[in-house]
């Protein structure tokens, strides 16, 4: 059970690790945002955030 619980542990620590190489290897390092709105290639498709097409939704 504690060989398990150890092993989980250290996958995670890694995993965080591998994924944080950007932020701490970049000066001014930070991760990219994951917002619909930010992201060029669905605005160009015309899909937006579902608070914004709530929004244009009320508005009609």
């Amino acid at each position: 059970m504690m060989k398990t619980l150890l092993f989980t542990v250290l996958i995670i620590a890694i995993s965080v690790a591998l994924l944080s190489i950007k932020v701490i290897v970049k000066k001014n390092g930070k991760f990219s945002s994951q917002h619909v709105h930010d992201n060029p290639a669905l605005r160009k498709l015309g899909i937006h955030c579902v608070l914004d097409q709530d929004k244009e939704a009320r508005e009609k």
